[in-house]
């Protein structure tokens, strides 16, 4: 399958006791997910500033991956690589912004930077206020939220949430020149470390 070929992708997280896993699907056509693309599984307890990210459950081969440009400075970025370490990306959080509204910056070589924000403004506040509610803020935040990615004022990709208590997305990308790597690590991201 042509990875680069993809309009939607499917992201699901899995938490177990033991690890955090994500798979990201292509669409089977029909608006389900069909066949996997890509495979993260990482212990719990494990430091989110290095991740993986294998073409298959396997983990024989490496589709890409992201690692902090530094551990301690969470605004410092981090780098995205291919399977052989070529960088093909990278990607912020902007701490300033994301105290209202989470907003993301994702840079692809010769392309510009592309700025993510959460859709709906109320959402991402009530989000905030839930965060601080002793007891609630240990419950799932009930509402789904979503993400659009935009260059200079054109989309790029979105990431919706789909489902109202488990981590399932579904990524619609509208820049065929965007490299679907570098979507997915994003996309892990802004699940993995949106409460950074």
């Amino acid at each position: 399958m042509d990875l680069q070929s993809l309009g939607t992708l499917h992201l699901h997280q899995k938490i177990t006791m033991m690890v955090n896993r994500y798979e990201a699907f292509a669409d089977d056509g029909n608006g389900e997910p069909g066949q996997l693309v890509g495979f993260v599984e990482q212990k719990r307890l494990a430091f989110k500033e290095q991740v993986t990210i294998y073409a298959d459950a396997g983990k024989q081969h490496v589709l890409a991956g992201f690692k902090a440009r530094k551990v301690i400075d969470l605004a410092s970025g981090y780098d995205v690589t291919d399977g052989h370490g070529r960088t093909i990306g990278n990607f912020r959080k902007d701490f300033g912004k994301s105290l209202v509204n989470s907003t993301w910056h994702l840079e692809q070589p010769n392309a510009g930077t592309t700025t993510g924000r959460e859709r709906n403004h109320g959402v991402a506040v009530l989000r905030r206020i839930w965060n601080f509610l002793p007891l609630v803020n240990d419950l799932p935040f009930p509402f789904r939220y979503h993400f659009d990615f935009v260059r200079d004022g054109v989309p790029v990709f979105s990431v919706d949430k789909k489902t109202w208590l488990r981590d399932h997305y579904v990524i619609h990308i509208a820049d065929p020149a965007v490299d679907r790597r570098l979507v997915i690590a994003q996309a892990v991201a802004v699940d993995a470390l949106q409460a950074r």
